[in-house]
């Protein structure tokens, strides 16, 4: 599957169609995550995700992997980067998170990615930041903010960032960085046997990590709750919300791929009244409002000029 080039054109509105569905995905992780938490401890419920993922990946991705391998032995230092990053470190630590801090707290910490990816481009890709950006992530995230603070902002103050916080914040961080070096990967790299890669890389190390932790006396419950869970992990935000964001990530930049994580509270309200037959508020309203509209203004086409970081092996191109 080849993403065709980033285009220097408006971007149409049914290539950003491919950014809706991760953060929905997304979304569902963290419910499952704090859901499971009790029943599948964290480097279990990571691994057997990806383990679950490569199953399903691998008839698909094997033979791009096969052809590419001279490639990614190329770009072997970014591989293992994004493996790490965006595999190993971003879910085991979501996972670890969710064991001792609210959903409240991880959907706040989750909505700074997009400033930490502007952040992080403008330091390491001296990347400019022009004011449409900065009036799309004020909104976006003053939108997540009034969703997740159900429009009381008084409330903000009260909150404590405990263990679990920090973690989560640290997994936030690791999502930055992978959204980055994605970037740096050329076109013509097939995206479903780069994500191949990534996942066998990133067993080799979760593996040593899930035997660490049942050497600690911790294991998981199986029943059919945390099976179904697993498969919905395994399916859904680990190989298509994967691969639809590395496509969205190619075409449009790390940029503004990043700002469609504000949209995992926006999704999350809409599954809770879909399945919980939750009530929707103004404060949800105003809030989704003011997401979709920073989504949008940040979004418009600028452009992105980037220059070679610490994990860099080319030039890279504005977009």
């Amino acid at each position: 599957m080849k993403v065709p080039a980033k285009t220097t054109g408006s971007p149409r509105v049914g290539g950003l169609l491919l950014l809706l569905p991760p953060p929905l995905f997304w979304a569902g992780n963290f419910i499952v995550g704090r859901a499971m938490h009790n029943h599948v401890p964290p480097m279990a419920l990571s691994l057997w995700r990806w383990v679950i993922a490569l199953f399903f990946m691998l008839p698909f991705a094997f033979r791009p992997m096969r052809r590419d391998w001279l490639k990614y032995w190329k770009y072997r230092w970014r591989v293992l980067g994004v493996s790490l990053a965006g595999v190993v470190s971003f879910n085991s630590l979501v996972y670890l998170g969710l064991q001792s801090t609210t959903a409240s707290n991880a959907l706040l910490l989750n909505s700074f990615i997009p400033i930490l990816i502007v952040l992080l481009a403008a330091i390491f890709y001296r990347q400019r930041l022009h004011m449409a950006q900065v009036l799309g992530l004020t909104l976006s995230f003053a939108g997540a903010l009034t969703i997740v603070m159900h429009g009381d902002w008084s409330s903000l103050s009260s909150l404590s960032f405990s263990r679990g916080d920090l973690l989560i914040f640290c997994a936030m961080v690791s999502w930055a960085f992978y959204t980055l070096w994605l970037r740096g990967f050329p076109a013509d790299i097939d995206r479903i046997g780069l994500m191949g890669a990534q996942i066998l890389l990133a067993l080799v190390v979760l593996v040593p990590l899930w035997l660490c932790e049942r050497a600690s006396g911790v294991a998981p419950t199986w029943d059919i709750q945390s099976i179904g869970a697993l498969a919905y992990l395994g399916i859904f935000p680990s190989v298509v919300a994967y691969l639809l964001y590395n496509i969205g990530v190619a075409r449009f930049g790390a940029t503004r791929a990043g700002l469609s994580i504000h949209l995992i509270p926006l999704f999350g309200v809409v599954l809770a009244v879909l399945f919980l037959h939750e009530t929707v508020h103004r404060y949800q309203v105003l809030g989704m409002v003011a997401i979709v509209a920073g989504v949008a203004c940040a979004a418009r086409n600028r452009s992105e000029i980037k220059r070679p970081g610490p994990w860099s092996t080319k030039p890279l191109t504005p977009s």
